[in-house]
């Protein structure tokens, strides 16, 4: 476990995890101030899109120019996460209950996973699985501490339809995941923003006070803007489905918080808070080793020189201090045996035949 732990992306996962599931008490205490449910989302998401828009800014982050390929990716992720997604919740949202539909939500989960293994082959195992059904069952029990109830089905599939969304656009995201994190997320922000406002606005909604707006903004710019950064350098090292699984323990963190707050401790909480640890245990001790071979390619994104970058420098390329720097390099092709991840350098082919799986 201590060997997952000093993973990049395992430890971005899991405080992207810390800081969305933080988000939903947090954004409570707002809706208890009767703010619309959809505007607080779209105040959620402006604050994402224009917190990080503002750093880039101050830091004179380079301006990012995606590859030819990267731009249908991008595209699709946008529209996914950012309009279909949002406008099926709330066709769904509509006409199901609430504890219904906090049930359907945690279907993202699955097909995120789901689609990351079976459409864009990533691999996985068995243990792999198992432990992706402990989270999902932890966070279905978090779901329904008093009974589910879903009304009519189309709105539930309506539901179901933006989780697929959500889904895509994950995996969709990962496609383009070594381009800078913040740029990808202040630009989802910037979409789903509006696209949120102008669904409440168009529901009847109005703004609230400058204070709420300020703090809805505020946690947006942690739990969406952040948190949606430390994601996509999660899918970087460790793959989607991985990412995602470490993601969907989000609100077991927003029930401790909320229990912080002056929640009662209950059994549910004690029970899913068991399972996710049985299933984030079952990720962080697997091991996945064998043959594999890359194929060469040029790129540009951040990088160190390790033992996948072994390249010279031209004059005035700096490395740096902690020796992470970017431009573009060529990897030839490398066949070689190591412990990995499905990151970024690993979208290889599995044969059952050529590689074998230890824990």
């Amino acid at each position: 476990m201590l060997r997952a732990l000093r993973n990049t992306g395992v430890r971005a996962a899991l405080l992207s995890a810390i800081l969305f599931g933080a988000g939903t008490p947090l954004a409570k205490i707002l809706l208890d101030d009767d703010v619309s449910p959809w505007l607080l989302a779209g105040l959620l998401y402006c604050g994402s899109g224009l917190g990080l828009g503002l750093y880039r800014l101050i830091r004179r982050a380079p301006r990012v120019r995606l590859a030819r390929g990267e731009i249908p990716p991008l595209t699709g992720a946008i529209f996914f996460g950012g309009v279909a997604g949002p406008v099926l919740l709330m066709l769904g949202l509509s006409n199901v209950p609430a504890s219904g539909a906090s049930l359907l939500l945690n279907a993202e989960g699955v097909f995120t996973a789901a689609l990351a293994w079976f459409v864009f082959k990533e691999n996985f195992d068995r243990r792999i699985a198992l432990g992706m059904l402990a989270i999902v069952a932890g966070a279905i029990i978090l779901s329904i501490p008093s009974g589910a109830n879903f009304g009519n089905p189309w709105p539930s599939l309506a539901i179901l339809g933006a989780c697929l969304s959500w889904g895509l656009d994950n995996n969709l995201t990962r496609k383009i995941a070594l381009n800078d994190a913040t740029w990808l997320a202040a630009i989802k922000g910037a979409v789903a923003g509006p696209v949120n406002l102008v669904l409440a606005f168009a529901l009847g909604a109005e703004l609230p006070g400058i204070l709420t707006v300020t703090a809805a903004m505020a946690i947006g710019l942690v739990a969406y803007g952040i948190s949606l950064v430390l994601f996509i350098v999660a899918m970087r090292h460790v793959g989607t489905a991985r990412a995602g699984a470490y993601y969907s323990i989000a609100p077991f963190f927003g029930a401790v918080l909320a229990i912080s707050l002056g929640d009662p401790l209950t059994w549910p909480v004690v029970v899913a808070g068991l399972l996710m640890a049985v299933g984030v245990w079952l990720h962080l001790t697997e091991r996945h080793e064998h043959e594999h071979t890359h194929e060469p390619i040029t790129h540009d994104h951040w990088h160190t020189h390790d033992e996948h970058h072994q390249h010279d420098h031209a004059p005035g390329q700096d490395v740096g201090p902690t020796g992470w720097h970017r431009h573009e390099h060529t990897h030839t092709a490398l066949t070689h045996t190591h412990e990995h991840y499905p990151d970024s350098h690993h979208r290889h082919s599995h044969d059952s035949h050529s590689h074998e799986h230890s824990h």
